[in-house]
C-alpha cells in the first residue's frame, strides 16, 4: 500500500509541473495581449491548485506510510507553500470587481518555485525518479 502512494505522488509531480506551466504561460499571454480575464484563466487556475491539494494529501498519506527522515521538514513546508500560494491568489482573484492576470500570474510563478524547491529539498532533481 504504501509503494502505491509513494509512485501515486511521484507520478502525479509531473502533471502538476505541467499545470504550472500551461498556467503560467496563459496568465502570462493574458496579462501581455491585456485580455480581460475569462473562463479558461479560472479553470486553468483550479486545476493547478486543485492538483496541488491532491498532491499534498497523497504526500500526506507517503508520510503516514513511510518513514520518516528530516529534509522532508523543508519538502512539506515548501509544498503547503505552494499549494496555499496557488489557493489564495486564485481566490482573491475571483473576489475581485475585475479579475486579471496579474495576480494569477503571480501566484502560479511562486508556487512553481516553491515545488521546485519542494523537490529539491529531498535531494531529489525536478525530472528524476527514484525507486523507493
Amino acid at each position: 500500500m504504501d509503494r502505491m502512494f509513494f509512485y501515486a505522488h511521484s507520478g502525479l509531480r509531473y502533471l502538476v509541473l505541467l499545470a504550472g506551466v500551461l498556467a503560467i504561460a496563459y496568465f502570462a499571454f493574458g496579462l501581455a495581449t491585456k485580455r480581460p480575464f475569462d473562463k479558461g484563466g479560472r479553470i486553468l487556475g483550479a486545476a493547478f491548485a486543485g492538483l496541488l491539494h491532491l498532491q499534498v494529501l497523497l504526500g500526506i498519506l507517503v508520510l503516514v506510510t513511510r518513514f520518516y527522515y528530516p529534509a522532508l521538514i523543508g519538502h512539506i513546508v515548501m509544498m503547503v507553500l505552494a499549494a496555499g500560494t496557488a489557493q489564495a491568489t486564485s481566490s482573491i482573484n475571483r473576489r475581485r470587481p475585475q479579475p486579471g492576470y496579474a495576480l494569477p500570474l503571480v501566484g502560479a510563478v511562486l508556487a512553481f518555485v516553491f515545488i521546485i524547491g519542494g523537490i529539491m529539498a529531498i535531494g531529489r532533481g525536478v525530472f528524476t525518479t527514484t525507486a523507493m
